[in-house]
């Protein structure tokens, strides 16, 4: 089994060369972000703690975390966000590696996709076969988030200045996507890959 990292900025189109590679790979596909929403409910590994920390107030009536009164905490207080932040990145990293190591055991699938915008900064690199990094240009970014997320210019500015910039992450990445124009260019450039790791089926 062989695991391939996907990482790239926001807006570059992760999920829709996910959807391609989940359509044509015999694979796994795990979400950090899914992970880590996975990991703050109750009775999983994060739950009692961020509750004690944070205190009750984020609770909404069923007892789940409410990510908007969680957020609010998190961010009025730097020492809070690195409180609740080293909380988590723990926990998700070995739920993550239990999952790759249950697949492994499993040996039905041929390819183990991790998704997240931080895999370089959160030290996942040790564990991959393969870091792919998923590229558009900035302003295909910016007109993509507007559209479908009604960010503005100066939200999606001030989260792009908060990850790697392209060169960073190129340097880490074995493998890089330019998704900045037509899909179909992406979808040769992701078939031409899986191909190469024999890892595509029609």
């Amino acid at each position: 089994m062989l695991v391939i990292g996907i990482t790239g900025g926001v807006g570059a189109g992760k999920s829709s060369v996910l959807k391609a590679l989940k359509e044509h790979c015999n694979c796994k596909i795990v979400l950090a972000d899914d992970v880590g929403n996975k990991v703050k409910e109750p009775g999983q590994k994060c739950y009692e703690s961020i509750v004690r920390l944070l205190g009750k107030e984020i609770l909404n009536e069923d007892m789940t975390i409410n990510k908007v009164k969680m957020a609010e905490k998190i961010f009025a207080n730097t020492y809070v966000l690195d409180a609740v932040n080293k909380l988590i990145h723990p926990a998700v990293e070995e739920y993550i590696l239990k999952e790759m190591q249950t697949e492994r055991k499993k040996q039905v699938i041929d390819v183990f996709f991790l998704e997240a915008a931080l895999l370089i900064e959160a030290g996942y690199i040790p564990y991959l076969d393969e870091l792919w990094y998923i590229f558009s240009e900035k302003d295909v970014r910016i007109k993509r988030l507007k559209e479908s997320r009604g960010y503005s210019e100066e939200k999606i500015q001030q989260i792009m200045d908060s990850q790697l910039s392209e060169e960073e992450f190129k340097k880490h990445s074995d493998v890089v996507l330019d998704n900045s124009n037509d899909f179909q260019e992406t979808y040769e450039q992701i078939k031409k890959e899986c191909l190469r790791l024999n890892i595509w089926k029609d």
